[in-house]
């Protein structure tokens, strides 16, 4: 049965590819994205798929303008029955070294970004019985990453933000679903890994962690692979609470949960290559 689904952060990567799939299953897409040029290109594919879709270029930060998209969708459709929350940016520095006022815009983009789509669209969801929240999170929102200290409290929050608002909301027919990829095979890192500068007593360790990392990414779930398991989430009649994208990163959690945290250390800095 088709669907309307509203999907924010699909101009590229992974919200770009679930749009498609879901276009190609008869669904409609309603979102939006920063990026004007892969929002146009984006409603041009659509288009040759087929349907009938709602794009437009908003910056996740606009919450007004937020709310006048709900309204056109909701005039346009009369109902959605699915949001996903796919926008985000990363963020890499030691902790030492983080711009405080760059980091604001990261927590405000993740979490407030991802509040204020679920915020506009519950009223509606809860007055025709039922529909589906889907935030993309991430590993690290279980399990904290050195050097991504800002981009774990943003995904730390974003988990802790959608296990509350389940409970609130489940009397009402709303269920609630997280993602947490670790490393997919896209340009996501390699836009925010950089190296401290010169003389940071940081750079060597650091170096180190971005070396892995991308040697995890050549072998990590492509884009493609990404939007099915995605798409496989939001279809579900009752999707889980969390929702990895490998057996890998499921171990991970498993493990995160049980060892000491001693033990857990010594996993992470030996797998990520930083023990000092």
């Amino acid at each position: 049965m088709a669907q309307t689904i509203v999907i924010t952060g699909l101009a590229d990567g992974m919200g770009r590819d679930v749009a498609k799939l879901l276009a190609q299953s008869g669904d409609s897409i309603a979102g939006f994205d920063v990026d004007e040029a892969g929002i146009n290109s984006l409603r041009e594919e659509l288009k040759a798929i087929g349907g009938d879709h709602l794009l437009t270029t908003m910056d996740i930060t606009d919450r007004p303008g937020i709310l006048k998209f709900r309204d056109q969708v909701l005039q346009k459709y009369g109902k959605v029955d699915i949001v996903l929350s796919n926008v985000g940016i990363g963020f890499f520095d030691p902790f030492e070294e983080v711009n405080l006022e760059k980091a604001l815009k990261c927590l405000e983009i993740n979490v407030i970004g991802c509040a204020a789509i679920f915020q506009a669209f519950i009223p509606s969801l809860r007055k025709q019985g039922g529909g589906k929240l889907i935030a993309m999170s991430s590993l690290v929102g279980q399990i904290p990453f050195p050097f991504e200290s800002i981009y774990t409290a943003s995904k730390f929050a974003i988990e802790g933000m959608v296990d509350a608002l389940r409970l609130e909301v489940a009397p009402f027919g709303i269920r609630v679903a997280l993602i947490e990829p670790a490393q997919v095979c896209t340009k996501f890192a390699a836009k925010i890994h950089h190296l401290p500068p010169e003389g940071s007593p940081y750079r060597e360790r650091a170096k180190r962690f971005i070396d892995k990392d991308n040697e995890l990414i050549k072998t990590a779930p492509s884009c493609g692979q990404a939007a099915n398991i995605i798409v496989k989430v939001l279809k579900s009649d009752k999707p889980s609470l969390h929702n990895q994208m490998a057996f890998r990163d499921s171990f991970f959690m498993l493990i995160n949960k049980w060892l000491p945290m001693s033990v857990r250390d010594n996993i992470l800095v030996n797998f990520m290559d930083i023990k000092v």
